[in-house]
């Protein structure tokens, strides 16, 4: 297993990753489907924009409180600009294995991080999907966070989080494993941006 020690460096790389594909929005592909059922991209983009927000506040705070993620009329405008904000806060960043206070739990700072790396890993590569663009997750990222990914994405928590894994035909490359234990089928092209089912 990936050594949890490594959380914000995940976290930074997984930021990386993400920015680029935000790089692919344009005002025209908002309305597109993505893999996340029922969201179009506006919303996903939200989503992440307001994931990126807590976990700025939790690494930067070390709990979750108040703090809202600024709104505005450009959705791509709002999560780099929440994304750059967390990149920041990784570099002022406590001990990890400082304790984080999440709702009526105590969780450590590195665990946190690299959940949120998971999270922000896979909406990364659901927005270039959306946008019709196949972006593999790095395959060094995708293989530590596939190793870490089901201690922090058990079974009993998976349905409000992922949809269940999608069963892969052969061999696959780490960000294709990665996807689809998350619940996604791995890009095979840009029509089936228009046909997601999970």
């Amino acid at each position: 297993m990936a050594p949890l020690t490594r959380g914000l460096e995940l976290l930074e790389s997984a930021v990386g990753y993400a920015l680029a594909s935000t790089g692919m929005v344009t005002p025209q592909l908002l309305s597109r489907p993505t893999p996340c059922p029922a969201w179009d991209l506006a919303m996903l983009l939200d989503h992440v924009t307001d994931s990126v927000n807590v976990l700025h506040e939790v690494i930067s705070a070390g709990r979750i409180g108040t703090r809202v993620a600024p709104r505005g009329s450009d959705p791509v405008l709002r999560l780099r600009g929440q994304m750059v904000a967390l990149l920041a806060s990784t570099t002022a960043a406590g001990p990890a294995d400082q304790p984080v206070a999440i709702r009526d739990r105590e969780l450590m700072a590195s665990m946190v991080a690299v959940a949120g790396a998971i999270e922000i890993t896979v909406h990364g590569w659901d927005i270039a999907v959306a946008c019709g663009r196949n972006r593999p997750v790095p395959p060094a990222l995708a293989a530590v966070l596939l190793a870490t990914a089901p201690l922090l994405v058990p079974a009993d928590t998976r349905p409000a989080l992922f949809a269940d894994p999608v069963r892969l035909h052969g061999p696959a490359c780490p960000g294709d494993e990665l996807v689809a234990f998350l619940g996604r089928r791995p890009f095979r092209g840009d029509s089936e941006a228009s046909t997601w089912s999970a």
